[in-house]
């Protein structure tokens, strides 16, 4: 299941390039525009969150353990703008571009009877060049874990340890792992958060559990694009605020 949300965190793969490393296959004329760069981008994270209609079977492979904790560097997000969504809402990057299209907002209809294919994000965000993104999937925590219970937090899918068997891939070096309490009108609410790296992407995830969903942000970027731009992406994560 990791494996499959990973690929939805990362920048969407084109169907003639299955891997974010074909890029460096010449296209026609060698150029490479700032769609198919989106695609490959949004395909990683589409791996990571699952977008699939069947539950998945669990990642058993574990990721690396992280080192010593880092201090966790978090940028003011106030004057940004604030996305709201279908249950949460989030701040973008300045400069950043709504990605989302028509069949996005399509999936989850049904017509004459058939099966709604679920919407692969509920939210997607770009850079203007296309290489970082921040995108949203809402999943139900039956397809995380199975459990004959509905989860009402995400502590119920277990502790932050276990619960990155689910959000981390197998193979990842995990940089950070941290459960934060948010507080609200009715007390505290709890998020996971990750970051880690993986073939040559870095990736940060924030995830919380409401009435049975999964809602996660993610956002990702090149590592060589992160050492610059990591503190506002890793803020762009942690902004996700579920309603």
């Amino acid at each position: 299941m990791a494996l499959l949300l990973y690929s939805s965190l990362h920048p969407p793969t084109s169907p003639l390039n299955p891997k974010l490393n074909s890029l460096s296959t010449p296209l026609p004329n060698a150029v490479v525009t700032k769609r198919q760069l989106i695609i490959n981008t949004t395909t990683s994270f589409s791996i990571i969150f699952g977008v699939q209609q069947n539950p998945v079977p669990q990642c058993l492979a574990q990721p690396s353990n992280p080192s010593k904790p880092s201090v966790l560097n978090i940028a003011n997000t106030k004057a940004w703008f604030q996305f709201y969504g279908d249950g949460f809402a989030i701040r973008v990057p300045p400069e950043f571009e709504d990605i989302m299209e028509p069949e996005d907002f399509n999936a989850g209809a049904s017509l004459y009877g058939d099966k709604a294919k679920p919407r692969p994000f509920a939210a997607r965000f770009a850079s203007t060049d296309g290489s970082e993104v921040l995108s949203v999937v809402i999943r139900p925590t039956n397809q995380l874990k199975i459990t004959f219970l509905e989860a009402q937090d995400i502590t119920d899918l277990g502790s932050i340890k276990d619960a990155a068997k689910i959000f981390v891939p197998g193979g990842a070096t995990l940089y950070n792992a941290r459960t934060i309490k948010i507080k609200e009108d009715e007390g505290f609410k709890t998020y996971y958060f990750y970051e880690f790296g993986r073939d040559e992407q870095h990736i940060a995830i924030m995830a919380a559990v409401n009435g049975g969903k999964a809602i996660i942000a993610g956002t990702t970027a090149p590592q060589s694009k992160w050492d610059d731009d990591g503190v506002k992406l890793r803020s762009a994560a942690i902004s996700l605020t579920v309603l």
